[in-house]
């Protein structure tokens, strides 16, 4: 049965064989898909994300299964839809969907593996519909973005004049001594607002956004000098910056 993407360089090289379905094909091509995954699935279990190893490659075997059948399918039938590989993407992006938490601080976890999984997802469909490079650069790219990135993305967040925290107050009557002293710091309190998740808890806490003059900002550096200053207030029981 042959696949019909035949310009496919890695197909090229690798043969003919690589480039119908058979059982070293198959073979082939889960193989890989596992390989991908396991190294994409490395990455988030070794920063303790809820989707880790086995779920990133089950999600990719079962995409690339599942484009395998439909390039079968297609094969007997060109008339057909790829119906399996559309109901693939559509459960995987079901199950990322899911990875997604949300935290008593306000905070969303889980976008970033969220996306992952889902990319992981197609790039198993990439490589079950005999895509090789496609699925083997997608992989490159992927793994450039949830390893790399994040060091990129802290050094333009602590360049921002905007952030958010996370404050627990000892007392709500606090709350007016810590607006003074933002403002004696220069800083531009722009919302607060309560935390019901905390409410039973004996403590005050609210998500604070904040915005620093580009004149202070150039005197605090980044963002952890300006939490590290307001944790030593005898009256914060407790503040971090919001991711």
């Amino acid at each position: 049965m042959p696949n019909p993407f035949t310009n496919d360089p890695i197909a090229e090289l690798l043969g003919t064989w690589s480039v119908n379905i058979n059982v070293y094909s198959v073979t082939f091509r889960i193989f890989l898909v596992i390989i991908l995954a396991s190294l994409i699935g490395c990455e988030r279990s070794s920063k303790r994300h809820s989707a880790g190893l086995r779920t990133f490659i089950i999600t990719a075997m079962a995409s690339a299964v599942s484009a395998m059948i439909d390039v079968c399918i297609l094969s007997v039938k060109p008339e057909s839809i790829p119906v399996i590989s559309a109901a693939s993407v559509v459960s995987v992006a079901m199950l990322s969907g899911n990875s997604i938490l949300f935290s008593s601080r306000s905070q969303i976890k889980g976008l970033t593996t969220s996306a992952g999984l889902w990319s992981c997802g197609i790039i198993g469909l990439s490589a079950g519909a005999g895509l090789y490079t496609l699925a083997v650069i997608s992989f490159l790219g992927l793994i450039f973005c949830i390893s790399q990135l994040p060091v990129i993305e802290e050094i333009l967040k602590n360049r921002s004049n905007h952030f958010e925290v996370h404050l627990e107050l000892k007392n709500s009557a606090n709350l007016q001594d810590f607006v003074t002293t933002i403002r004696r710091l220069d800083m531009k309190i722009d919302d607060i607002e309560s935390n019901p998740a905390y409410a039973n808890s004996g403590l005050s806490v609210y998500s604070v956004s904040m915005t620093i003059s580009e004149r202070d900002f150039k005197k605090y550096k980044k963002h952890s000098d300006i939490i590290e200053a307001l944790r030593s207030l005898d009256y914060i029981h407790y503040i971090e910056e919001m991711k």
